[in-house]
């Protein structure tokens, strides 16, 4: 890639617009998801929680042990 085309991409990346509504969209979603995980958890009974936990502890030792 010829370096003033790189340089051109990287200026238009760098002052490209965004829009406004998509990144108000993407915030309420990631504040909608963690406030659903919340109320889940508070309707799931102690032994449930701890067999949604041991299940992702084991899944999370199953992934670093196969790198």
């Amino acid at each position: 890639m010829d370096v003033n085309t790189n340089a051109f991409r990287i200026v238009q990346a760098l002052t490209e617009k965004k829009d406004p509504k998509a990144t108000a969209r993407s915030a309420t979603a990631r504040s909608a998801g963690g406030i659903g995980g919340r109320n889940r958890a508070k309707w799931l009974s102690p032994e449930r929680r701890r067999e949604i936990a041991s299940m992702g502890g084991a899944a999370r030792r199953k992934k670093s042990n196969e790198r």
